[in-house]
Parts: structure tokens; sequence; C-alpha cells
């Protein structure tokens, strides 16, 4: 497991300089989508090489400046966190469609959600590092979480259950409507209107908050998962902030092939469990020095190979369903 003393990754300078940067692409990207309009595939895959592009530079950076081991771990951090946010992506598909999303305003809808889950995530990373800071019990505690998480994902796989939206349930939903009134019409990008003397929420309101809370969700998991990989707080916050910041596009490019990726599930089953079992054993390790902890080169491994499999089986299986249609 890495070492939790990296003082010059942690240092003030580059947390300012990260947050700076952090809000400059968020400005951007909300230029960018002030105005209202459906996004076409090569606008969406232009973003989406950006925002990959970004990282990998980014953790050239940081292996240049401050060694080997915390390159590696972000980056195995940010394959870990990408891979999670596409099943993100999939509860995002099914959400615009139960709100009946206008095409024009699905990107502002996602990015609504992005920036509020930023601030989220950044709550739940100060959290786990305050809980790991009180003991080795934290990662049995973490581990354990992610192998239950893994258990129920292999198992809804196996029942070929996929997430279900049903916005009437939604507790979120509910509430909003409960307090405020809300209109059958979106009016553009705006989530609030005056009806008479009453101000209304729109229906864009209701999906960003259903967003912003189905992320929270997923961030259960992913970061628990990421402090699998390195204990650095700052560390865990970047990859996160990237793999969040490329959704938006990312959505674009992967919304009507994400149904192809049939075998995604038990992937991402396979990376949580490893990484579930890799925090007992790192517990196990503080305790019982004897036993082996699992390195960070062969955990990135284990996930980029886990998601080539799975890729490959789904287009394999995808075809001979083409073939046998035939």
């Amino acid at each position: 497991m890495p070492d939790s003393t990296l003082p010059s990754i942690a240092s003030a300078q580059l947390w300012a300089i990260t947050i700076a940067v952090l809000l400059a692409l968020l400005a951007a990207d909300f230029a960018v989508t002030r105005r209202p309009h459906e996004v076409a595939m090569r606008e969406a895959v232009g973003w989406s090489i950006f925002y990959l592009a970004l990282p990998a530079a980014f953790g050239v950076l940081i292996w240049q400046v401050y060694g080997r081991r915390p390159g590696i771990e972000f980056y195995t951090g940010y394959v870990v966190e990408k891979s999670l946010s596409v099943d993100n992506l999939f509860v995002f598909v099914l959400l615009l469609a139960a709100f009946a999303v206008p095409p024009a305003l699905a990107q502002r809808v996602l990015l609504y959600g992005i920036a509020g889950a930023l601030v989220m995530r950044a709550i739940f990373i100060a959290a786990g590092a305050a809980v790991l800071q009180t003991g080795a019990w934290a990662f049995l505690l973490f581990g354990a979480a992610l192998l239950a998480t893994a258990v129920k994902v292999l198992r809804d796989a196996m029942r070929h259950e996929r997430y279900h939206v049903d916005i009437d349930t939604m507790r979120s939903v509910r509430l909003m409507r409960r307090f405020m009134p809300v209109t059958g019409d979106y009016h553009g990008g705006r989530l609030t209107v005056r009806l008479g003397s009453r101000r209304a929420l729109t229906p864009l309101a209701l999906v960003v908050v259903a967003v912003f809370m189905t992320d929270l969700v997923f961030a259960v998991d992913s970061v628990p998962a990421v402090y699998g990989v390195t204990e650095d707080p700052y560390l865990v916050f970047a990859t996160n902030a990237f793999a969040l910041l490329g959704l938006r596009a990312l959505y674009f490019v992967l919304r009507n092939v994400l149904d192809r990726l049939r075998h995604l599930d038990y992937g991402l089953a396979i990376i949580l469990a490893f990484i579930g079992v890799k925090l007992v054993l790192h517990w196990a390790h503080k305790v019982w020095p004897a036993v082996p902890d699992i390195p960070t080169e062969l955990s990135l491994v284990v996930i980029a190979v886990t998601l080539a499999a799975v890729t490959v089986t789904s287009l394999v299986a995808n075809r001979r369903e083409a073939v046998g249609a035939r």
C-alpha cells in the first residue's frame, strides 16, 4: 500500500493551483453550455479527447516532479474512477429519458450535477482521510463495504437486472414537489420561474437534483475504492475530479452504446472485489506484517485486464446475438 506521507504532493500550493484550474475548467464548461444546443458527435469526441489528454498529461507531471509511485497511484486511481463513472453514465441516460429532458438541455443538466458532485466528493474524501487517520481498522471497514457492493453488483448482473428509474418514487423529487410547485414544461436553462405571485421549479431543477443525488450514491463506493489505491487525499481528489470533469462529453459519446457493454457490471464487480481484498490485506499487513500487501502496479494491471476482457466479451456476445437474429 502506498505511503501516506507525501508532503510535496499534499502541499498547500499544489492544492490551490489544482482548485484554481478545476474552477477554470468548470467555468469554461458553463460557457460552452451557456447557449443550449444539441451536442454533435464531433463536439463530444473533441471534448472527450481533451478530458482524456488532461489527466494523462497531469499524471506525467506528477511522475516527473514527485516520483514513480505517486504517478502510478494517480493513473491507477483514475482508471478505477473512470471505469466506475461509466456506470454513472448508464443511470444518467435513464434519468434524462425519464424526465424527458430536451436534447439541447442535456449537457447543462449533466454539468450542474457534476459541479455539485465535485463538492460532495471533496467532503467524502476529507471524511475518508479523517477516518483513515484513526487507525488501521478503517481499511477493514472500507474493504468490507467494497466487497459487499461487489456481491450486490454481481448478483444483479447474474439476474440481468439493470438500474430502473421511477421519478415519482425518488425521495429528493417528492421532497422538492412538496415545498414548491413544479411547472409542466421546461423553460430553457432556467431552474425556477415566477407563476403569478409564487416562485415555481422547472423540471430542469428536479432532474439536476436527481443527477446530483445519484452521483452522491455512487461516491459511497468510488471514494473508498480509490482510497484502496492511494492514501493521499490529494491524489484521491485529483482522480475523482478528472473522472467527473469528462463525464459530460463522454455521455454524448457513449449514450448510444452503453447497452452494448453487457458485461460491464461483471467487470466492475471484479474490480470492486479486488480492491476490497486489497484493503483487507492492507489492514492485515498493518496488524501482522507477515501478511503480504498487493502492490499498486499489480492493481493497475488487474483493473486494465478486467476492463479489456469485459469489453471484448461484450463485443463477442453482441456479434453472436446479431448473427443468431438473422
